[in-house]
C-alpha cells in the first residue's frame, strides 16, 4: 500500500518514529508559533471566533496542566522528576494547555502550550503556577483583542496569577475552594451575600440553580491583598437535593442579569 509519505511529499524513505524524535527534540517549541498565531487571524477574519464567544463578546481561554510522558527507566535533560511511594523515581513531562472553549460549542481551538521544565537560573522545579504566568507574558497581549476571560482551576485562584492576567489585558474566572482560601472564607462568614435561584431545565430534568455572590472581598489575607468577586453556586434537582455546588473568583462584574452566565 502506498503511503502519503510517498505520494504526496515524494519521499523515497519512511524514517523510523525514532529517527524523527532525533531530529524534532533539539527543535525550540517556539517555531510552531506561527502555526497558532495564523489559525486564529483565518478564524477572526472568517468569523469563525463569533460562535465561541459569551459574555458580551468575550472569548474564553480555559488554562489547564496536563502530564504527555511519565517513566520510571527513561528520562531526558527536560524531565521533571518525582519520587513514588515505593522510593522509585519517576520522570515526567508535562505542559500547560490553553484552549479557546465555549459552553454548548463542541469544537475547542487550541493555543500555544507553554511546556512545563526545568527552567535555566532556577533551583526550584518548575510548575503550572510559573507556566502560566510565562505564558500570559508571551502570549497575552495578541490574545487581548479578543477580550479573553482565563478560566482555571483552584491551582490558578491565587494573587500572582491574577496580577499576570489583568496585566496582560484579561480578566480572571477561577474555581476558589474553601480549603485552600481560608482568608478569603473567613472574611466572608457571617456576612449576607447577594442571591438570585432560578428553575431550569437541564438535561430534560428540573433543576433549581442558587446563586450567590460577594463583590469586593479580599483573595488572600494581608493589607496588599487583590479584591475580587465571589460567586457560590448550586444545582439542587425535583427531590430537593444539591448534586452539584462550585465557587467561583472573578475580576469580572457581577450583577443579577450575568451571574448565571459567569457561573
Amino acid at each position: 500500500m502506498a503511503s502519503n509519505c510517498h505520494t504526496l511529499f515524494g519521499m523515497a524513505k519512511i524514517p523510523a518514529d525514532n529517527h524523527i524524535r532525533s531530529m524534532l527534540d533539539p527543535v525550540d517549541p517556539r517555531h510552531l508559533q506561527p502555526c497558532f498565531d495564523a489559525t486564529i487571524a483565518m478564524l477572526r477574519q472568517r468569523g469563525g471566533l463569533a460562535g465561541f464567544e459569551r459574555l458580551g463578546g468575550r472569548t474564553l481561554v480555559a488554562l489547564d496542566g496536563t502530564e504527555y510522558f511519565c517513566s520510571q527507566t527513561l528520562g531526558c535533560p527536560q524531565c521533571l522528576t518525582r519520587k513514588r511511594s515505593n522510593g522509585k523515581l519517576e520522570s515526567y513531562h508535562t505542559m500547560l494547555a490553553a484552549t479557546i472553549v465555549a459552553p454548548g460549542n463542541s469544537n475547542v481551538v487550541p493555543l500555544m502550550p507553554e511546556f512545563i521544565a526545568p527552567q535555566d537560573g532556577h533551583d526550584k522545579q518548575d510548575c503550572e503556577r510559573a507556566a502560566v504566568k510565562r505564558w500570559l507574558a508571551a502570549h497575552g497581549a495578541r490574545m487581548a483583542p479578543l477580550r479573553p476571560v482565563y478560566l482555571g482551576d483552584d491551582l490558578f485562584a491565587c494573587q500572582p496569577v491574577a496580577e499576570a492576567v489583568l496585566a496582560s489585558g484579561g480578566v480572571f474566572l477561577l474555581v476558589c475552594k474553601e480549603g485552600s482560601h481560608k482568608g478569603l472564607y473567613d472574611f466572608m462568614a457571617g456576612a449576607t451575600p447577594q442571591e438570585m435561584t432560578v428553575r431550569e431545565i437541564r438535561n430534560k430534568k428540573r433543576v433549581t440553580m442558587t446563586y450567590q455572590w460577594f463583590d469586593a472581598v479580599p483573595l488572600r489575607d494581608g493589607k496588599d491583598a487583590m479584591m475580587v468577586n465571589w460567586i457560590g453556586m448550586s444545582m439542587t434537582n425535583a427531590a430537593g437535593k444539591v448534586t452539584f455546588r462550585s465557587a467561583f473568583v472573578t475580576s469580572l462584574a457581577v450583577t443579577p442579569a450575568n451571574v448565571g452566565a459567569i457561573a
